[in-house]
């Protein structure tokens, strides 16, 4: 169940547990598929017979992967219901502290850190915390940052 706020309810939080999203699967066509996207088909992400022999035993997902479903991930976890855009302003802190071996199944962690308005908009940290099943080390842990904007009267 998300959390719903308004951009005031946002503005003036502090900070407070967000929540925790639903498990998703990263599996071996979610990575190749990444690969493709951008060119990144280094052997331990798509090469299943060379990565069984190398450090992780298994083909890992990349880590912009991981950091690329945070806004899946946190649309899970949160909504502003009076915001009429929001975007992707920043990254702060970003660690990939453990590889995700194909076919993990990954879900986050958010807490909202601050928020502070910002011309029209709220600009909102979120820590975040990309848990892997069966895992004791995160793979991502950081803090995100968001831009919310609402209409001529937010």
């Amino acid at each position: 169940m998300a959390t719903t706020l308004t951009l005031a309810e946002l503005e003036q939080s502090g900070e407070r547990e967000l929540g925790t999203s639903s498990w998703h699967t990263i599996d071996q066509d979610k990575i190749n598929l990444f690969a493709e996207a951008t060119g990144d088909h280094q052997w331990i992400h798509v090469d299943p017979e060379a990565a069984a022999n190398g450090p992780f035993g298994t083909t890992v997902a990349h880590g912009y992967l991981t950091l690329s479903l945070l806004p899946m991930l946190i649309a899970e976890v949160v909504s502003v219901s009076d915001a009429v855009m929001g975007v992707n302003y920043g990254t702060e802190k970003i660690r990939f502290t453990s590889p995700v071996p194909s076919g993990s199944r990954v879900r986050l962690h958010a807490k909202l850190l601050r928020a502070e308005r910002r011309g029209p908009g709220i600009v909102w940290h979120v820590g975040v915390q990309i848990e892997i099943e069966g895992h004791q080390k995160p793979a991502l842990v950081g803090e995100v940052v968001y831009l919310a904007a609402g209409g001529p009267d937010a």
